[in-house]
Parts: C-alpha cells; structure tokens; sequence
C-alpha cells in the first residue's frame, strides 16, 4: 500500500492535502484509544473540495495516512510554527480536543518518532520535491497550494471562531506580494460578496505550516500558499458529514483561487 497519491498534472500548479489521510497502521491502531481511532482532526472531505483541481490540470499529492501516523505539515526537527503558542507535534499523543491517542504510558518515544519520519513523512516530502523539479522543468514558475480545513472553534489554537478563508504566505515570504495580493482580491469578491457572505483573513491565526514555509521560495520560481477552510463552510462539524448543497459555493471559491494561482504562474495579467 503507497503512503500518499500523486497525480502528475501538466499545469504549473501543485496541490497538496497533506491531512487528508485517515487510516493507520494496524499495531498504531491497536494502541490508540477510541478518541484516537476516530481522527477526529483530519481535514475531512479536502480531497473531494479538491477535486476539481485535475480539470485545472493541476498536480495533486494526497497521504494515506492520518496525521496521527506522522504530521506532513510538521517541522521534522520540531520547530515550532508559532512560538508560544499551542500547536501539534511531528506525531501528536493529543486530540485538538486535548483527549489522549495513546493510553497512558504507551505514547510513541523519541526513537519511534524517529521511525515514523523515516517511514511516513520523509515518503511524501521526497515525492513533493520531485514533483516540485519536474514541474520547474515544464515551467518558469509554478505555485504549491497547500489545503487545509479545521473546525471553526478550536479552543486549544484561538479564542472564538475562526474565520472561513484563511490564507496564509507567512506573511509575504512564501509568495510574491502580486499573487497574496490576486488571491486576496478574490477572497473580498468571492468569498465575502458571493458563497454567503463568509468572512476571511490574510496572516491571521494560520500563517502557513512547514510545507508553505519550506518550499516556498518565489525568488526560485516557487511560490506557495496555504488555505485553511473553517470546516463548517462545507460540511457538519460534529458528525463529519459532506454536506454537498454548502460546499458547492466554497468549491467555487476555491476553483477561482486556484485560476488565480494558474494566471499568475504562466504571468497573464488579471
């Protein structure tokens, strides 16, 4: 069984979901408490928000595995994204909720953790870069979009609820100021004035993890944004549900990023 998905595209646009893998290992399994067989924090349904891209001609990299395998968006050495503030580790032992995946005492040690890099993150970051440099070859410039969604209150990471768009270039450097300042001209039109009024925000809470932080360097001809989705734009947030009559507005918003994504990269003015 592959540890992610990778459909090669032929447009200058790379789309990755590295949270939408809900499946673990059978022996993580057998040790994880209910709580943590149920993985309540996967960015559910980002695959199906997603799915468009490929009539884009994007390039899209999904994992199998859940985050609680091994976090993608995580630093490997352990970082921290948002210095002091709460935030995951590369394998987390805490839902967002604060239950334990772990009984106590069977939480994975350094040297597991260790383990778990080789095995489950170090795969999906070396199809990322060589995805990355074939499409360099093809293109100039390309643009890494990275998907994510959360539930709209999460007390662990912000107070209240979170806004529906958040994009994140952590702050400017990840992307050129043209495409933050394109993608954010869409979000005001879009988002704010079209899928139901939703709000939105550039830099906010969510900045950009690992991956828009790491390979985003436009001075290379890689540019990067991440997009975390309030989930309750698209779907119920406590059963899990797709909810297709929401999500469809949301899915317009998104195409229209993604377009934005697409002119900028083979230079066509807006």
């Amino acid at each position: 069984m592959s540890d992610y998905t990778l459909h090669p595209g032929t447009a200058p646009l790379l789309v990755s979901l590295p949270h939408d893998g809900t499946a673990l290992p059978e022996a993580i399994a057998a040790r994880a408490t209910e709580a943590g067989r149920r993985v309540p924090d996967t960015d559910w349904h980002v695959g199906r928000l997603y799915a468009l891209a490929r009539e884009l001609g994007a390039s899209i990299i999904t994992p199998h595995w859940s985050r609680y395998v091994a976090d993608l968006n995580r630093d490997p050495e352990g970082h921290a994204l948002y210095p002091g503030r709460s935030e995951t580790a590369l394998v987390p032992i805490t839902t967002f909720a604060g239950e334990a995946i772990y009984a106590a005492g069977d939480e994975p040690g350094a040297q597991e953790v260790t383990l778990r890099r080789t095995l489950y993150w170090e795969p999906y970051h070396q199809a990322l870069q060589d995805e990355l440099a074939r499409m360099r070859g093809l293109h100039p410039r390309v643009v890494l979009w990275d998907g994510h969604s959360i539930r709209s209150r999460v007390p662990m990471f912000f107070d209240g609820q979170l806004p529906d768009f958040n994009l994140g270039t952590a702050n400017g450097v990840s992307c050129s100021r043209g495409l933050q300042d394109a993608l954010a001209a869409v979000l005001r039109e879009r988002a704010d004035g079209g899928a139901g009024h939703c709000s939105h925000v550039v830099n906010g809470r969510f900045k950009g993890g690992y991956i828009t932080r790491h390979y985003g360097r436009p001075e290379t001809g890689i540019e990067a944004v991440q997009l975390e989705l309030a989930q309750c734009t698209y779907m119920d947030e406590d059963s899990f549900e797709y909810l297709p009559e929401r999500a469809a507005p949301v899915q317009a918003v998104i195409k229209a990023l993604l377009e934005t994504c697409l002119r900028h990269a083979r230079g066509i003015e807006a």
